[in-house]
């Protein structure tokens, strides 16, 4: 079960979806970038976004899910969103998100990671540069990590060095965003910069690989052998 709960950011207003486990805690916390599907419609009407904040409370963390998307009117066109999507703004959302996450009594606001899908693997790993605190970050499949957004920001894979926290990357091997050269790449940023990290590639597994509410693109055994490596990975920075 989750509740939504609305954060200001820079003047305007941001949903939250807030999964929090049983029990009184401190539990470790994560917050969950969104991937792309769900820009349009509310955080809650994606099935497998729903199902990401669950399995993690299930698993004993506090979880908050920020709407990356909250600048646009709904109806937007999707390629509006695309191209007008500022890291500068993300930067600011995430902020607000882990604020939200670190204020709940229930969480231990030392033992903080991020973590996101798709689209929200790139800011995970933007989210990471910019926020010290965090114990952790997985990016699965995080396309775009070596571009620049509309706010002419630098592009993510070049703020490597600002990472001060271990680094899960989780790919597959037929995608072609990021293809395995941009994985390469993202690794070896991380490798120059001294920054702690395990990338796992898959087999027989393209983008968006772990998401059951895409047949043509998910694929179980893949998804759920990323998924115990990811529980692991939490459970060993932030318990």
């Amino acid at each position: 079960m989750y509740r939504t709960e609305t954060v200001d950011v820079l003047e305007t207003s941001m949903p939250v979806l807030v999964f929090e486990p049983q029990g009184s805690g401190p539990h470790p916390g994560l917050v969950i970038a969104q991937h792309l599907p769900i820009a349009h419609a509310g955080l809650e009407k994606d099935p497998f976004q729903i199902n990401v904040g669950e399995r993690y409370r299930e698993a004993g963390f506090a979880c908050v899910m920020p709407f990356l998307f909250h600048w646009w009117p709904a109806d937007a066109e999707m390629d509006v969103k695309r191209a007008e999507f500022r890291d500068d703004w993300t930067v600011a959302d995430l902020s607000a998100a882990f604020a939200l996450l670190g204020a709940l009594p229930s969480v231990d606001e030392r033992r903080i990671g991020i973590l996101g899908h798709c689209w929200g693997g790139r800011v995970a790993w933007l989210g990471a540069c910019h926020e010290s605190r965090y114990r952790a970050c997985a990016v699965f499949y995080g396309g775009r990590i070596k571009i620049p957004f509309a706010d002419g920001a630098p592009a993510p894979v070049t703020l490597a060095g600002n990472i001060a926290c271990p680094v899960l990357g989780i790919f597959g091997n037929e995608d072609q965003g990021p293809s395995p050269e941009d994985v390469d790449d993202y690794a070896a940023a991380l490798q120059a910069n001294g920054v702690a990290h395990e990338f796992h590639r898959y087999d027989g597994a393209g983008h968006g690989f772990q998401d059951f509410n895409n047949p043509d693109r998910y694929r179980e055994a893949q998804s759920e052998d990323a998924w115990e490596k990811a529980i692991a990975f939490f459970n060993r920075h932030l318990r």
